[in-house]
């Protein structure tokens, strides 16, 4: 998989509207943390050569124990973080389940939290999460 792609994880609930974001030991960004430098590129241009990410949304299924097609990417949703080693691309994806995997979650040491519970995490970490609720939400 690639080193500069990244993925944010979410569950929306159909029926209220309730988000929740998966967030793994070290944080709410699968499967490689950010570096503690990194930080949001504000309308940050286009990469000239990106990565689409549906092999590694697969790969995220195939990680998580998931049947295909448990996972769907939110093209409206894409940000670049600024690290040291280069630009990373984020992508959003949520599951398509009535319900969050739990167990799936679990078996990550990850779990699933509301966004006002990622507070006090890297700053970056939390301008994705505003992001993406703004996204998912409006």
């Amino acid at each position: 998989m690639p080193t500069d792609l990244r993925l944010i994880l979410v569950h929306k609930q159909k029926t209220s509207g309730r988000l929740r974001f998966l967030r793994l030991p070290h944080g709410t960004v699968a499967f490689t943390p950010l570096p503690a430098l990194a930080d949001l590129i504000e309308d940050a241009d286009p990469q000239q050569v990106v990565h689409h990410p549906a092999a590694f949304i697969k790969a995220t299924e195939d990680r998580m124990g998931l049947p295909a097609g448990s996972l769907a990417h939110e093209s409206e949703f894409q940000a670049t973080v600024d690290t040291p080693d280069g630009p990373v691309a984020l992508h959003l994806a949520s599951f398509t389940t009535i319900d969050p995997p739990f167990d799936e979650a679990a078996a990550l040491g990850g779990r699933f939290i509301a966004i006002t519970e990622a507070a006090g995490g890297m700053p970056v970490e939390m301008d994705l999460l505003r992001k993406a609720y703004e996204v998912l939400l409006g």
